[in-house]
């Protein structure tokens, strides 16, 4: 989970902490970034939302979170797998 610390620098360096130090950690730009992490997150949450209603009804939806979960991280170690600093790249990417 990200942390938020305090910094000691004028507004544009908090702008660019907030917009854009993340993403190009990640060499995306802030506009890739945000479609990267909308199409994450809708995915999540219609898995999610396959568990509400599995938990209604146990026949539906049996293998959709776990198979939601394993292709976001398969994603996410490929992403990893092809920086220029894998060994940098977090352990899990928005």
């Amino acid at each position: 989970m990200a942390t938020m610390q305090p910094r000691a620098q004028g507004k544009s360096g908090l702008l660019s902490h907030l917009f854009v130090e993340h993403p190009r950690s990640l060499g995306m730009s802030w506009a890739e970034h945000g479609i990267g992490a909308v199409a994450i997150g809708a995915t999540l949450v219609g898995a999610g939302l396959a568990c509400l209603v599995h938990a209604l009804v146990p026949g539906w939806f049996t293998q959709t979170a776990g198979k939601t979960v394993t292709r976001i991280y398969d994603h996410i170690q490929q992403r990893k797998a092809g920086a220029a600093n894998p060994e940098n790249w977090p352990d899990y990417e928005i």
